[in-house]
């Protein structure tokens, strides 16, 4: 199966749909969060009510990025491409899912995708977790070897590799994981070009 043949494709947001500006080093330290722990495994390990107040700051903290998103070089005019040929899209983000709807909408392609298409944190086990991916599969009605899981970070590609669906890392040339993509594209805009 080559990339024009796959008709379900789910996309990570920050850092692929959109130009990454997360300042990682700057949510560890606010939260108290050693360095190399996961930001979001962290939060789930704690007290209800200790985590319940990392969480909202979280939550305010990410929103003011979220509406200030702009979209990553080629990204939206893939999306418009895809949608166009009638691909069933998704996003599946660590972020909550109002965020995500406020990045979409910020970057210009919230009509490109269902609301109940879009999951975040707050609707499934957070990537590398499968979870999120295998629900979209079931909504949609297809096998997750059918689909094909967009993302620039290795907890996407783990997430569709533990699903079994295809993937596809979008990031620079020095990106660490290029060995777990199916595919390696430099950007939205080289992927555009590849499905074309």
């Amino acid at each position: 199966m080559t990339l024009k043949d796959v008709k379900h494709w789910v996309f990570d947001m920050d850092g692929t749909l959109t130009v990454a500006v997360h300042d990682f080093k700057l949510i560890h330290r606010e939260l108290s969060i050693p360095d190399d722990e996961d930001i979001l495994t962290h939060l789930a390990g704690l007290p209800a009510a200790e985590s319940a107040a990392k969480h909202a700051w979280l939550l305010e903290h990410e929103r003011e990025l979220a509406l200030a998103s702009t979209p990553a070089p080629g990204a939206v005019e893939l999306i418009l491409d895809l949608a166009e040929r009638g691909v069933r899209l998704g996003v599946l983000t660590r972020n909550a899912q109002e965020l995500a709807q406020i990045t979409l909408k910020a970057i210009g392609l919230d009509q490109c995708f269902a609301p109940d298409d879009v999951l975040g944190r707050d609707n499934a086990a957070h990537k590398p977790d499968p979870d999120g991916l295998l629900k979209l599969a079931k909504a949609w009605g297809v096998e997750p070897a059918q689909m094909v899981m967009v993302g620039d970070f290795r907890f996407d590609l783990e997430c569709g590799r533990a699903a079994g669906s295809k993937t596809v890392l979008v990031n620079v040339p020095e990106n660490p994981w290029p060995g777990l993509a199916d595919w390696h594209a430099r950007d939205c805009f080289e992927l555009r070009r590849l499905v074309a």
